[in-house]
């Protein structure tokens, strides 16, 4: 299977000088945790997940109302292809330990982004602990 099959396409995305109140309504309108952050020519740059807010932002007592995007987002962004396989994804997601990934063409535009839940939403039920188990604990920490 492929990540075009599974991915969500055309997510909302931010631009690094978008307010993060202005991020934080794209999370509530797209019901989504991550808003990839693109560059003038729809690159990602970053991504801004729910847990940036929260750890970077509120928690620092920053002005959420005046803070920026990439003051607070998370650097480096990781990337597939739709054309990748599953496979190639989930070791992408275990590897950085992370759950989301922003989905670029050929020329590194965004064009999509695939979620640890949509991987898991395809996988037999014991495929997809294995891939949660995986994504979520350090290699080396595996209890």
């Amino acid at each position: 299977m492929k990540v075009q099959e599974i991915m969500t396409r055309d997510p909302a995305c931010c631009s690094a000088r978008t307010s993060l109140q202005s991020v934080a309504q794209m999370m509530a309108e797209s019901d989504c945790g991550e808003i990839p952050v693109l560059d003038e020519k729809g690159r990602p740059i970053g991504v801004v997940t729910d847990r940036d807010i929260c750890i970077r932002a509120v928690a620092q007592g920053r002005d959420t109302a005046k803070a920026q995007a990439d003051e607070i987002m998370s650097t480096p962004v990781y990337t597939v292809r739709p054309e990748d396989s599953l496979d190639e994804c989930c070791q992408l997601m275990e590897t950085h330990q992370i759950r989301r990934l922003p989905v670029v063409d050929a020329h590194g535009i965004c064009c999509g982004i695939v979620s640890q839940a949509d991987v898991v939403a395809v996988l037999t039920s014991s495929q997809a602990a294995e891939v949660v188990r995986d994504i979520s604990h350090p290699a080396g920490r595996m209890h």
